[in-house]
């Protein structure tokens, strides 16, 4: 994957551990996703095209360097490409410091229990992977049945992924340790996830009713070989304090919320296999509000396999939701298979087909009916 390097002497950022005539290293980089998908979904109200077009682009830039005393001093920042409401958004935007000791970040980015996650095998990552980039399926379609009767209100997704990410993208501190004896652990402090204290904006008001606000994570690692077997296991946890109780409203949290993982995944030569499990408690939400059977824990259980062949791989993996979006009664489960074919640096030509079917107990109060979904998706990963 050949990189963009620009070394200057950069006196205009903003590292003031750096001297005026150290070297920078400027990386552009980023990726971009192009699928066709073909789409047999139900049609509970209104109808869907069964082929289209499914992208997401992105541009990362990053400054860094190495300081004589041996430490790495560096910024990185990632924007959104597509769409009318995220194009040129900026979905990460970190300093990091490094050396020996380990790694810190500081700024919008994953925490660590999502950086040291265990996703399973997957058919296409995109797809199927540990953060669902990439879906031919009318949400909105689906939707309108899934939440029928339901309060509104509710958050309305589908989005079959199981990244371990409770206060997203909201300014956290972050340290990795160094890898020792194929072991690795993290922690994440959060001051207020429900807010980042911008130049203008201050610090956030304390206490305030239905907010999120303290979390911290931590996490761990392991990867390493016994008797020919690769084994890559790791474990996190999540916890983020709800501030206050206000009126009590469907969906609505009650409770600090509390997320964890466990992830395992062996290769044996060219094959591999692996499990995944996330449980999301989402804060408790209130149950039973306006006829709703809300609150329920999400648990996901993903398991996947992998056979990699010169530049082939296949995958298939199996995803299973209980409680999907903390709903109590709203099951998924979803089928997929698929192969992706390098044929180039960074470069992947992608196939798969899916099976996804949302079961719907009793939401609302009223009997719902299945829906269920299959699509089939081609395309290409170019990452530069």
């Amino acid at each position: 994957m050949k990189k963009l390097l620009l070394s200057t002497a950069v006196a205009g950022l903003a590292f003031t551990a750096v001297p005026a005539h150290a070297d920078i290293d400027l990386e552009i980089g980023g990726f971009f996703m192009g699928y066709g998908a073909y789409v047999d979904q139900d049609e509970t109200n209104g109808t869907v095209d069964e082929f289209d077009f499914a992208k997401n682009t992105e541009l990362h830039f990053t400054g860094e360097t190495t300081l004589d005393n041996g430490l790495t001093v560096g910024a990185h920042m990632e924007f959104n490409m597509d769409g009318a409401d995220d194009a040129n958004s900026i979905e990460e935007s970190y300093a990091y410091f490094s050396g020996s000791w380990g790694r810190v970040n500081f700024g919008e980015e994953d925490g660590a229990a999502y950086l040291l996650q265990v996703a399973a095998p997957s058919a296409d990552s995109n797809v199927d992977g540990l953060r669902q980039y990439i879906s031919g399926l009318n949400e909105d379609v689906l939707i309108d049945s899934a939440y029928t009767n339901a309060v509104t209100g509710l958050s309305k997704s589908l989005t079959l992924d199981y990244d371990q990410n409770p206060t997203g993208y909201v300014t956290k501190l972050t340290y990795l340790s160094p890898v020792v004896a194929g072991f690795q652990a993290g922690v994440s402090i959060v001051p207020d996830a429900n807010n980042d204290a911008t130049e203008t904006g201050g610090v956030d008001t304390d206490s305030e009713e239905d907010a999120f606000g303290d979390a911290y994570e931590i996490a761990i690692r392991y990867e390493g070989e016994y008797e020919g077997v690769g084994i890559t296991a790791g474990a996190g946890y999540s916890a983020v304090e709800l501030e206050a109780n206000g009126t009590v409203e469907a969906g609505q949290a009650t409770d600090d919320r509390q997320v964890y993982n466990l992830g395992l995944d062996l290769d044996f030569g060219p094959f591999g296999a692996g499990v995944a499990y996330v449980q999301d408690d989402n804060g408790e939400e209130a149950q039973n509000v306006g006829g709703s059977n809300l609150g329920g824990d999400e648990e996901v259980v993903v398991l996947g396999v992998d056979y990699t062949t010169g530049p082939f791989k296949l995958g298939a993996s199996y995803y299973d939701a209980d409680n999907l979006d903390g709903i109590e009664g709203l099951e998924a489960q979803r089928y997929t298979g698929g192969v992706v074919y390098t044929y180039g640096p960074g470069m992947t030509l992608r196939g798969s087909v899916n099976y996804i079917e949302y079961e719907l107990n009793n939401i609302g109060g009223a009997n719902n009916n299945d829906v269920d979904a299959t699509q089939f998706l081609i395309g290409t990963k170019v990452k530069f």
